[in-house]
């Protein structure tokens, strides 16, 4: 499986940045897309998550409501649109594979259940 996160950028506190994941090499039939972050000197966190079966969406509480997780028809790309961003969005953000996934959206949010993982796109929102 390989993961190719971009877009992330520098933007201003209340602007917007949409995040791809370029996802191939799928090893299951249902599985889950997942969004992390990591800020500097902080743990990772999940920020939201898709699945494959049915576009069941997740996400963290200190993102709901301003990020939007989607995919394309192909399934083959994940995206993140992050709105009113502020500051303490600043990290560098990680898309992840959930190898069979099946519909306990709170597993979502493990770290331990994604596989694969991509290489990071930097978000910095400035005040």
């Amino acid at each position: 499986v390989q993961l190719q996160a971009s877009g992330g950028g520098l933007v201003q506190a209340g602007g917007s940045l949409r995040l791809s994941c370029a996802a191939s090499g799928f090893t299951s039939v249902y599985y889950a897309i997942g969004w992390f972050r990591q800020a500097p000197g902080r743990e990772r966190e999940w920020v939201s998550g898709i699945s494959s079966r049915d576009g069941t969406t997740a996400y963290a509480e200190s993102v709901r409501g301003r990020f939007t997780i989607s995919r394309d028809n192909a399934k083959t790309t994940v995206y993140l649109q992050m709105n009113n961003l502020k500051p303490e969005d600043t990290a560098v953000y990680y898309c992840a594979y959930y190898e069979n996934f099946d519909r306990e959206l709170v597993l979502l949010a493990s770290q331990y259940k994604y596989a694969y993982w991509g290489q990071g796109t930097q978000v910095t929102v400035s005040s």
